[in-house]
């Protein structure tokens, strides 16, 4: 693990899940972890219930456009969290890994949406305290 240890959130669309995660990584941890997200499929734009699920609480994740997964974005990360995109993620040895089973966002609802919401910030504060402490 690096000083400033590096976190990769992944999910296919890299437009939902991960971009929440990575959302709530940044405004939780600051400049203290690197926070970077990608999918296995981007979609074009990030997931508008999404975006407002996350404004909700503060958070706007609605610049940028979804990333594609790259293998140099694993080898570059020192915590690789998968969030449904199967075998997708390349494994290598020495990093630490770690699979959220959470509902998919897309096609849902803001009420469908607000408890994944939850459930991803409730692990995010895990995952930052493990990385601290």
């Amino acid at each position: 693990m690096t000083e400033r240890p590096t976190v990769l959130f992944v999910c296919v669309h890299n437009a939902g899940r991960s971009r929440m995660a990575a959302g709530f990584l940044q405004h939780l941890a600051g400049d203290r972890i690197d926070v970077r997200s990608a999918g296995s499929a981007p979609k074009d734009a990030v997931n508008p219930v999404a975006v407002d699920a996350m404004a909700e609480v503060g958070i706007d994740i609605g610049a940028g456009e979804p990333k594609l997964l790259t293998v140099d974005s694993v080898k570059q990360a020192d915590v690789v969290v998968t969030m449904g995109c199967g075998d997708a993620c390349p494994i290598f040895p020495g990093k630490r890994y770690e699979d959220w089973e959470l509902d998919d966002p897309a096609g849902q609802s803001i009420e469908a949406v607000r408890p994944i919401r939850d459930e991803i910030r409730r692990r995010i504060e895990g995952l930052i305290h493990s990385l601290e402490h």
